[in-house]
């Protein structure tokens, strides 16, 4: 029901924006999000939206470098990554709440829809 994309290759310094676009159910009313898996490592937390874009809750990796954003009317949620570094490489998966609401959860658990995931690979 989810389906990120945008993901790829990109140098140091440079920017992405990653698209996840929702069929099937509207997600207009879930707090939406983005996690990432690096190789080896445990998937982990990027950054969340509420509903109505008025509570956003990044990583401290993601603050001041990402902003996500969502188009409630594409049902669709956004995330736009600037100065990309190596440690940013990784899978990101956009994700969903299954409950209506504004919190902004950073926890795995809480997410019950997930998309594929897109790759995105930084040279340094």
């Amino acid at each position: 029901q989810l389906q990120a994309s945008g993901g790829g290759l990109v140098q140091a310094g440079g920017s992405l924006r990653l698209s996840c676009t929702a069929s099937g159910r509207i997600f207009s009313l879930n707090t939406m999000a983005w996690f990432r898996q690096a190789p080896g490592k445990e998937r982990e937390f990027v950054a969340a939206v509420s509903p109505t874009e008025n509570n956003k809750r990044y990583s401290d990796s993601a603050k001041g470098r990402f902003t996500i954003s969502r188009d409630n009317a594409k049902n669709a949620e956004y995330l736009q990554m600037n100065n990309l570094n190596s440690e940013d490489t990784a899978v990101y998966y956009c994700a969903a709440v299954d409950t209506r609401g504004w919190v902004t959860s950073s926890r795995e658990r809480d997410y019950k829809y997930w998309g594929q995931g897109t790759q995105v690979t930084v040279s340094s």
